[in-house]
């Protein structure tokens, strides 16, 4: 449907058009370019010229062809239905474009987000006589077995109305009127979907503190490197460290409620392996299938450069809609040094002033704009929810230093730095525990000592300084070699290596393995550290530490990981028995 004429193209230049007598247009409006209606936005105003960005491919647009108006900026469309369906950077649903078109998008078509002829079973929670403003639950449908959608007033209405009416209970389409609200004398009606400029965050009450970890049943993450519910963490690494396969596993085993998993200019195939595994990846939890709590968002690198920028932020106005319903979401953006990308060829096409390396000025900003809008939150509604933003980055040849890096490190305080080294060792997840950091360990801490009876941040702390006392060591080694050290400290690298091993690596593939429950992590690490300490005291008797490391109990906790389930944690405990057990045979002094 073409809207009003509000120009012509002047000037084509790939996904960037010069628009000339402009006579009624907004910064950011959304726009229909051409007979064949290519969607674009306004990105700047001059006089009678305005730039507009396409979407779409550009090709076949000529100077003179009407520009068309929408009066509105790039929406996404809320409401029941978002959740198991792919999407375009636009939130074009793929399924539905490729029923109109093939293989292969054709230009100017469309398809609503969600569906408008399903039926949806309305139950009404709110009553005629109610007073309600943005946020109100007005009532709800089940969208999934494990996903309660709540039919909320939209957060752009403004004060407070009275309901006039309310649906009963019965099946809808999305584009019924459920229920009406009066405002001043005037009415208007309510459906189950809504609208939200993707750029514009959505209003909350108030944030919340971030002192609840999201648990992503990785050791190395859960242990040493936590990221809080409504977080935001950066996962830089080279080709092929495991970004990618991070990412998977956190979408598949953590605790939030909702996935929305974003691939912002990956390769195809990437995407195409994510497209065919999602759906037969089994919930954990309710055991079906992981697309009843996720959102695939795919805009692969061959797909428009521009709708790669927009991509992100239809992402993450999708979380912050399931967010109001009260619900924890996990956004998964891979990568973001593909989505600067895009920025930066937009920007030259522009003829806008680069900035370091020809990223545009303004990388930081929009780095952070992105970034800032994850959060734990009250909403207008009165719920709690969070958004939790996981973000990947390549930078090029592995080189941290590069500017989408070093300006992502200023605005996450979470950082999983993927180690080369690691990798080729096939050491996974391949997080570097000297690279890496988190800041969110003194707010969560209260929660994992009232898990550990008080010991989580005091063993977290005793390894971390034991891994830097190994690195110390062991450029020693690389000098002198191991022999020229005493026990005591030959038996630091010993215990490092067991922690290694048997706790900061995991294998996605192993049915035990590939999730570890806080339980048993605190278990882990008990049982590693009392090893240390009981090793330590015995070697300070005289005990040689050959004799220690040939203990069969030491191999059989360095194979707890893949024989220890988690549910019967009560076996490590019968292993630490054994374990001082087996040392005081050996003439330690410590005995239980």
């Amino acid at each position: 449907m073409q809207g009003r004429i509000i120009g012509q193209v002047k000037r084509v230049n790939g996904p960037v058009l010069i628009v000339k007598d402009i006579t009624d247009a907004a910064m950011m409006e959304l726009v229909h370019v051409g007979e064949g209606q290519i969607v674009g936005e306004i990105v700047k105003l001059s006089g009678t010229t305005a730039t507009v960005q396409v979407y779409e491919d550009a090709t076949g647009i000529a100077p003179g062809d009407n520009v068309y108006g929408s009066g509105m900026s790039l929406s996404c469309q809320l409401g029941p239905g978002l959740i198991g369906n792919i999407y375009d950077g636009i939130q074009r649903p793929l399924e539905e474009l490729r029923k109109l078109s093939g293989d292969f998008i054709g230009k100017g078509i469309s398809a609503s987000a969600v569906s408008e002829e399903k039926l949806w079973h309305f139950v009404p929670q709110a009553k005629t006589g109610d007073t309600v403003s943005a946020g109100c639950v007005i009532g709800y449908v089940d969208e999934t077995s494990r996903v309660r959608h709540k039919i909320m007033v939209p957060s752009s209405y403004k004060g407070e109305g009275v309901l006039l009416s309310v649906a009963d209970e019965g099946d809808y389409t999305v584009t019924s009127a459920i229920a009406t609200v009066e405002q001043n004398g005037s009415s208007q009606d309510l459906t189950m979907v809504q609208y939200h400029p993707i750029r514009v965050p959505r209003p909350i009450r108030e944030r919340l503190g971030l002192d609840i970890p999201l648990i992503t049943g990785l050791r190395v993450i859960d242990s040493l490197f936590p990221l809080a519910k409504g977080g935001t963490v950066a996962i830089p690494g080279g080709f092929g460290t495991g970004k990618t396969m991070t990412q998977h596993s956190i979408a598949q085993w953590c605790d939030a409620d909702i996935i929305v998993y974003i691939g912002c200019g990956e390769r195809g195939n990437e995407m195409t392996d994510v497209l065919r595994e999602f759906p037969h990846l089994i919930d954990p939890r309710t055991g079906k299938s992981l697309m009843e709590r996720t959102i695939l968002i795919a805009n692969t690198s061959n797909m428009p450069v521009s709708a790669r920028e927009a991509s992100i932020y239809t992402g993450i106005t999708m979380a912050e809609y399931y967010r109001d319903m009260g619900y924890d979401v996990a956004i998964m953006a891979d990568s973001t040094s593909r989505w600067a990308e895009a920025l930066r060829e937009l920007s030259g096409r522009m003829e806008e002033m680069p900035a370091e390396e020809g990223f545009p000025a303004y990388l930081a900003t929009r780095i952070a704009q992105f970034y800032e809008r994850a959060g734990h939150v009250k909403t207008l509604g009165g719920e709690e929810g969070s958004v939790s933003v996981i973000g990947a980055v390549s930078p090029p040849g592995g080189d941290f230093s590069e500017p989408v890096t070093q300006h992502t490190r200023r605005f996450v305080r979470c950082f999983w730095g993927l180690d080369r080294a690691l990798a080729s060792a096939r050491h996974y997840p391949a997080i570097s525990w000297l690279d890496s950091y988190s800041e969110y360990v003194g707010e969560v801490k209260s929660w994992w000592d009232e898990k550990s009876q008080g010991k989580w941040s005091k063993n977290r702390a005793r390894i971390m300084e034991l891994l830097q006392k190994e690195t110390r060591l062991q450029q020693i080694v690389k000098l002198v070699g191991s022999d020229a050290l005493p026990d005591s400290q030959n038996f630091i690298l010993e215990v490092c290596t067991l922690f290694k091993n048997a706790f900061l690596q995991q294998n996605a593939f192993d049915e035990i393995d590939r999730y570890c429950s806080p339980e048993k992590q605190i278990a882990m690490m008990n049982i590693i550290l009392s090893y240390y300490d009981a090793g330590s005291e015995a070697i300070s008797k005289g005990v040689p530490m050959v004799k220690i490391r040939r203990l069969s109990v030491v191999q059989d906790i360095s194979r707890m990981r893949f024989n220890v389930s988690n549910d019967k944690i009560e076996d490590i405990d019968k292993l630490e028995l054994k374990l001082h057990r087996s040392l005081a045979q050996l003439g330690g002094l410590y005995e239980e």
